[in-house]
């Protein structure tokens, strides 16, 4: 699946977060010695405890808004590391994900693009109420500005999941004013060309539509609480299911 976190996140792609309900299946190594059986067997354990580690400091933040944010920061680069050397060891890591990843979740915490700190330094959490939602039986996805349930601005479109890179690509293609009073169609590209010319966008996103290329989110996690993710523009996100 917000005017400033869409075109700063979801049009540009550049933040983007979530933590996973990650299950591990048992392995059987019976062929081999003990030593690397219990050498595994620990291994596994730490990755797990880490990556819970993770999620618990990134569920305080996403339900209470009080958590460092340096400690929020390093909690999503380091549950970003740990869900990679997951995914490796488990195919069905980016298949629970993405069934995870259906519903709708309000945007928390995000880090902003590579651009966006540089200009305004890191955005940290999110102090309007942005909601991204995904629907990947129907490859749609939507993201929105509120006050209170008024929505602002929202965009629809349409998504794609690449299972092995855990990626979502897409492209919005309509988007709706005051509670979609006013609906305008969108060419393909003009999102990323909105948001490059809005400022609040990624410049490199104008430039990968121009590649036949569309923006993107790599996912991290997703479970029944939280999501979390780095946008194209190389920020970090955190979002809470509501």
């Amino acid at each position: 699946m917000k005017f400033i976190p869409l075109l700063a996140l979801s049009l540009t792609t550049s933040s983007i977060s979530n933590a996973f309900a990650f299950q591990l299946e048992q392995h059987t190594f019976s062929s081999r010695p003990s030593s690397i059986v219990l050498s595994a067997a620990t291994g596994t354990m730490d990755l797990t405890s880490s990556i819970q580690s993770n999620l618990d400091t990134l569920y305080r933040a996403a339900e209470t808004k009080k958590e460092d944010s340096n400690a929020v920061y390093q909690a999503l680069s380091d549950l970003e590391k740990n869900m990679r050397q997951l995914a490796k060891q488990d195919e069905a890591v980016a298949k629970n994900m993405l069934a995870q990843l259906d519903g709708d979740w309000r945007l928390v915490f995000t880090t902003g693009t590579a651009k966006t700190q540089e200009q305004m330094g890191k955005i940290n959490y999110f102090p309007l109420k942005a909601v991204q939602s995904f629907r990947p039986a129907e490859n749609y996805i939507e993201n929105g500005i509120y006050i209170g349930d008024f929505c602002l601005v929202r965009f629809s479109g349409n998504m794609e999941f690449d299972e092995r890179k855990r990626r979502i690509e897409f492209d919005f293609d309509t988007i709706y004013f005051l509670n979609s009073l006013v609906t305008i169609p969108l060419k393909k590209g003009q999102a990323a060309d909105l948001g490059s010319k809005s400022g609040l966008g990624s410049d490199s996103n104008v430039k990968n539509a121009e590649r036949n290329k569309k923006p993107f989110f790599n996912w991290i996690s997703a479970d029944e609480k939280i999501a979390t993710a780095r946008g194209g523009g190389g920020g970090l996100a955190l979002w809470k299911r509501v």
